[in-house]
């Protein structure tokens, strides 16, 4: 009796340390609002921006309007998990900006801003082609990355990104849809599965 209450302590003390080095805020509606917003953006994109059927590898007078739409979906997304974020923070009582969360951005923005550049370096030289497969395996990478100091299976989304990334990369036409799919859908079965282990 006095081992299995000695193993339940350890137990116990292991799921406090673990719960401290993690970040444990994370929303699991900011994940489905950011799909949300990133397929209103694909559509707009692709209804609007690209009215002959175009694919975001071709060069365009449209180009500019793409990168602002997709600068805006990201804003959108990022805002919307911040608000989220915090308010569930606040819920649990627990902080929302501390040594932990630090390290989650930046294990999580390294391999983002060093793929951002780089994208950009290629759009430069009039490379269009990987930018979709870029953007995924890049963000893969950075969440991936940012796994270790969050509680969840964010690393298994950032897997899902990356194959998907590699695959767009063999089928650089259909990049706007592999696009949809990472970032849209992928988004909204991520935060649903969030949602569904915060209610159990």
């Amino acid at each position: 009796m006095e081992e299995n209450k000695y193993l339940k302590d350890i137990s116990d003390i292991k799921q406090l340390m673990n719960r401290s080095s993690r970040f444990i805020s994370l929303s699991g509606w900011s994940g489905i609002f950011a799909g949300c917003y990133a397929i209103i953006g694909a559509a707009i994109a692709y209804y609007y921006l690209l009215p002959s059927g175009e694919f975001l590898l071709l060069q365009s007078h449209n180009f500019t309007q793409i990168v602002l739409l997709l600068a805006a979906v990201a804003i959108a997304s990022i805002f919307t998990a911040l608000v989220l974020t915090t308010r569930k923070a606040k819920r649990n009582n627990s902080a929302i900006w501390d040594h932990t969360t630090k390290r989650l951005l930046v294990n999580f923005l390294i391999p983002l801003l060093t793929g951002g550049m780089y994208i950009l370096i290629k759009l430069n030289s009039q490379h269009y082609g990987l930018t979709a497969a870029l953007m995924l395996i890049f963000y893969g990478l950075a969440l991936v990355n940012a796994s270790r100091y969050t509680i969840g299976n964010v690393k298994y989304l950032g897997y899902v990104e990356i194959i998907l990334g590699l695959i767009c990369a063999a089928f650089p036409g259909y990049g706007l849809w592999f696009w949809v799919f990472g970032f849209g859908l992928m988004h909204i079965v991520y935060g649903s599965v969030m949602l569904i282990n915060e209610k159990n």
